[in-house]
């Protein structure tokens, strides 16, 4: 793992490579990094949990050597506990577990840190902030949905309320809470306002460049702190 393991609150902005150039993933990576990306996000689904198949930790191995930041690895998956220790294996910095996705959330953010890794805990839209209240003390980040997980570009669902409640109970322990779904200039604003300081953005990063013109990459990441800063 190569993140700085001290925190802090700013706005960080976490590019999904969910919208990246599939078949160029690793020139991808360092483009939008070089740009301005503070950490890289990455999606896996299983097509069980949620409806779409996207990434493994084969994937995740082979860019682990790409991402000079974080590797914030996202698991949209059911079961989850099998599959920790090959994502901890292959370099994920942190590894977020959906609340929904199992009986056994608190075994699960054990095993998440007992394999080396940050131990992340995600909520759907409709899940409430006090479902994770017996599990503060166990992570890292809290992760908000704000689409209804499966697929990238969908429109954002205001979870203010949520966020602020997080806010509330996290106090001053040492938790990220980020946001996931729908983040552009008109939105994230709602959100880091609220209390969020990690902005999952995928559309919103990468539309309109590409490897070969990375300009407007850095462009929409500035975009989204701007806005957020007032």
């Amino acid at each position: 793992m190569t993140f700085d393991p001290k925190f802090d609150r700013s706005v960080k902005i976490a590019p999904s490579i969910l919208s990246a150039d599939f078949a160029n993933f690793g020139a991808e990576i360092e483009a939008v990094e070089a740009q301005g990306a503070d950490w890289i996000h990455v999606d896996v689904m299983d097509g069980h949990f949620v409806p779409n198949i996207t990434f493994g930790a084969t994937t995740c191995a082979a860019i682990r050597p790409h991402i000079k930041t974080v590797m914030d690895v996202h698991l949209m998956v059911a079961p989850v506990d099998p599959y920790i220790d090959a994502f901890a294996e292959a370099g994920a910095d942190f590894i977020t577990a959906h609340v929904e996705a199992g009986p056994h959330i608190h075994r699960t953010l054990q095993a998440i840190r007992g394999a080396g890794a940050k131990a992340g805990v995600a909520l759907n839209p409709g899940t409430p902030a006090d479902s994770i209240t017996e599990l503060l003390d166990l992570v890292d980040l809290v992760c908000v949905m704000t689409v209804n997980p499966g697929f990238g570009g969908q429109a954002f669902i205001d979870m203010s309320n949520k966020v602020r409640r997080l806010r509330e109970m996290i106090g001053d322990r040492p938790i990220h809470i980020e946001i996931d779904g729908g983040m552009a200039p008109a939105t994230a604003p709602l959100m880091v306002e609220a209390g969020a300081d990690v902005l999952v953005a995928g559309s919103a990063v990468f539309k309109g460049g590409s490897v070969q013109d990375p300009a407007p990459y850095g462009e929409n990441i500035r975009a989204i702190k701007a806005a957020c800063a007032g």
